[in-house]
């Protein structure tokens, strides 16, 4: 990889970057890989990244049917945070946060990791309590967690409506300090140039149209540039992982919903940190160039569009404007919506199939940008190993035959968002 002065940097900048070498390779796919991973989001790329890195696994094939960063890695509001309360959540997530610590060195691509904490606030006395437990439980697996009053928040944010006469009053917060945000397509870009610089065949604009499966085995897939055998397969496609899956005749135990979220105008900077809505589903952080960044529920029905719509974004910022007066002054710049995979439990599936060879990685609801590292690394290691990490053995699929559920609603009610 080239190395440029500040110099040439300028100098390349009026010169609409004619002399710079491409970031990752645009190869034609070859006849056959070890593994094939379909998506080309953060997940997929994370997870040729450690396959190459962890396992020495490096004739591999990444397949996007779009361009890199196209999907929901680039439809996402960029939050992180490990404030789980059941174990099985908590420590996947908490692994998550420390490779996010280090992830810019890592990658020698500067994700703009910000750990500037993720406050939820409380309305009520039984919420606080709620949060109190959630806390407990995070500091016994050695996850930061502190409980905040009305004193604490409003030197912290006090612009939000602590008035007595506001209709939902805060009474409190539990706050993750190590919690925060990344830039979502500076991960996808980081993934992809290592992953790239170690073997990695990246190829876009390839669609997936079927598979080849032989006496319950894969053996390849049906692309729009042709078939390409391979000797084991990972589905990464969140959203899209029902319709990849109803061509292998598998009926998975998740819903295809719209997730939108919207940018203000940029303003001075005023809020410090993640902020949600106790009462309701709404977060909302400020972006490093002045915007303000906000989310809320999904849509009331099933959908595979990547668009909004104006009742929904109105539901969701009159939630905000109830939290945070002020905000009722922006003008909306842009709005958004992703495809999310949501799981019957609130928990994700990270999982071989019973189609020897392919491996299942989805349902990540509201949560899947934050789970980039952690996903990839334990991913590798299934497809690697043809068994779970030790972090990812709960997320298995046969837990909703058991009944052996991993009920966090934390990973996306109106509780308790991210």
């Amino acid at each position: 990889m080239q190395k440029y002065s500040i110099f040439s940097l300028i100098k390349n900048a009026f010169t609409n970057h004619q002399n710079w070498d491409v970031a990752w390779r645009d190869p034609e796919p070859k006849k056959e890989y070890d593994v094939i991973i379909i998506g080309g989001g953060g997940h997929g790329l994370a997870t040729a990244y450690y396959l190459a890195k962890e396992h020495n696994i490096t004739n591999v094939a990444i397949l996007e049917k779009g361009w890199i960063g196209g999907g929901n890695a680039g439809r996402n509001t960029t939050i992180l945070r490990s404030n789980y309360m059941w174990d099985s959540n908590g420590l996947f997530y908490e692994h998550g946060m420390k490779l996010w610590e280090s992830l810019s060195q890592e990658l020698n691509y500067n994700v703009m990791y910000s750990p500037r904490g993720i406050i939820n606030l409380a309305h009520s006395d039984a919420q606080l309590n709620i949060y109190a437990r959630r806390g407990n439980s995070m500091r016994l697996n050695g996850i930061d967690a502190v409980m905040l009053g009305r004193n604490e928040l409003k030197k912290m944010i006090p612009f939000a409506d602590f008035s007595e006469t506001a209709r939902f009053p805060i009474f409190g917060a539990l706050m993750q300090p190590r919690g925060g945000t990344a830039r979502h397509d500076a991960v996808v870009w980081g993934y992809a140039r290592q992953a790239d610089s170690m073997g990695v065949d990246i190829i876009q604009n390839c669609e997936v149209t079927g598979f080849d499966v032989q006496n319950g085995k894969i053996k390849g897939v049906q692309t729009s540039k042709g078939n390409i055998n391979a000797k084991k397969i990972g589905l990464c496609v969140a959203g899209s992982t029902s319709l990849l899956a109803e061509k292998l005749n598998m009926k998975l135990p998740i819903e295809a919903h719209v997730l939108q979220a919207c940018v203000s105008e940029p303003v001075k900077p005023f809020l410090n940190h993640v902020v949600t809505f106790g009462a309701g589903h709404f977060y909302c952080s400020q972006s490093d160039k002045g915007e303000m960044v906000m989310g809320g529920d999904l849509d009331g029905y099933n959908s595979y569009a990547q668009r909004g719509n104006l009742p929904t974004l109105q539901h969701v910022l009159s939630e905000g404007v109830a939290m945070f007066p002020n905000l009722s002054r922006l003008k909306i710049l842009r709005t958004w919506g992703g495809i999310m995979d949501m799981s019957m439990d609130g928990s994700p599936i990270i999982d071989k199939s019973h189609i020897e060879g392919l491996y299942l990685n989805f349902g990540w609801c509201y949560g899947g940008f934050k789970a980039t590292p952690v996903s990839g690394l334990t991913f590798a290691h299934t497809i690697a190993q043809d068994r779970p990490h030790t972090l990812n053995e709960k997320f298995n699929l046969n837990r909703f035959n058991t009944g052996h559920l991993i009920d966090e609603k934390g990973v996306g009610t109106k509780t308790w968002i991210g």
